[in-house]
């Protein structure tokens, strides 16, 4: 598949996207982003916002399988990786691993937060290495491997936040608001329009094959990246470390700084989203674009900082103001 087909395919799935996620247009680019750059989602957001929807829409409009995990303070991490299960055929006894459903090329973990730490750490292990080993044996998840969490931000009882080594992990954090008047229009129409049966398969494009997504990736590792604009990512990641270079108040605001990832998040982002903006290099909007989702699980705040009711996207903004663009 060419450079253009790819772009063709992935403009035909925001479109198709848009048509099952109404409002919502920041959380279908962030899902894109997610898809080129084979990366992980953490979404945050009140319920009833589509974030169940928009991954089910994904999984429906990609040729992908989609799995998803409700998390429970009594889940147990096999019940994520899978386990080894006795099976007896003709008087012969054998183990057979039974693979979780984390074995699906797209996951909704719902609710992450809501399971003790070990499960929390058997997902995240899968995320990064790609694969899972059980009973001394190593498993590879699929080449198409995307899992997208989610947490309430106003429930608190009965969770266990996520350490900030995890939350590293994931390369997107993306806070889902309340659509605007109009868009809450289209919502309810479109439910409506579902409920009498619509929106029926009839009519649905075939799904868009994987190799898509791969050619797509391929395209956007070819992105061209000027050696100003790596400066400008690395010094928008070190200024969150040495935020005193820049502004007394911003050092009282931030306790630890973003890691390595940052930079490489930043990086990576860009990038693709240059590339679904039609482009084959990178621009400052694009590290301004995509910042706040990159960095703002990164940075750890002061006690100042909360006690004055500072958030992390008021500290990125901050320092996306303070350092020079090229």
């Amino acid at each position: 598949m060419s450079v253009s087909s790819a772009h063709e395919s992935f403009d035909d799935l925001r479109a198709r996207l848009a048509r099952g996620i109404v409002g919502q247009p920041a959380l279908i680019e962030r899902l894109l982003v997610g898809l080129l750059t084979n990366g992980h989602l953490l979404v945050e957001g009140l319920p009833g916002l589509a974030k169940t929807r928009a991954i089910k829409c994904l999984a429906r409009e990609l040729d992908a399988g989609l799995s998803r995990i409700q998390f429970t303070p009594d889940l147990l991490p096999s019940d994520i990786t899978g386990t080894e299960v006795y099976h007896q055929v003709e008087g012969r006894g054998e183990f057979r691993f039974e693979p979780g459903p984390i074995f699906a090329n797209l996951v909704l973990a719902d609710e992450i937060n809501r399971a003790p730490a070990k499960v929390q750490a058997a997902l995240l292990e899968a995320m990064e290495e790609r694969q899972v080993t059980v009973a001394g044996k190593t498993h590879p998840l699929p080449p198409l491997f995307l899992v997208m969490a989610t947490q309430n931000p106003i429930e608190h009882e009965g969770t266990y936040p996520l350490p900030e080594a995890q939350m590293d992990r994931f390369l997107l954090h993306v806070r889902v608001g309340y659509p605007q008047p109009e868009d809450e229009i289209g919502v309810v129409r479109l439910v409506r329009a579902e409920e009498r049966g619509a929106a029926t398969n009839e009519h649905r494009a075939p799904p868009i094959a994987q190799q898509a997504v791969f050619d797509a990736r391929t395209a956007v590792r070819a992105v061209h990246v000027a050696e100003s604009m790596d400066r400008y990512v690395v010094e928008l990641v070190n200024a969150t470390r040495t935020p005193e270079r820049y502004d007394a108040q911003l050092r009282k605001w931030i306790e630890v700084g973003a890691s390595p990832r940052g930079a490489i998040g930043l990086d990576r982002c860009a990038r693709a989203h240059a590339w679904l903006g039609g482009r084959d290099f990178v621009t400052p909007d694009d590290v301004r674009t995509i910042a706040h989702d990159v960095l703002r699980h990164r940075i750890i705040l002061s006690y100042e900082a909360n006690a004055a009711g500072v958030t992390a996207d008021n500290v990125v903004s901050d320092v996306i103001e303070r350092v020079a663009a090229p």
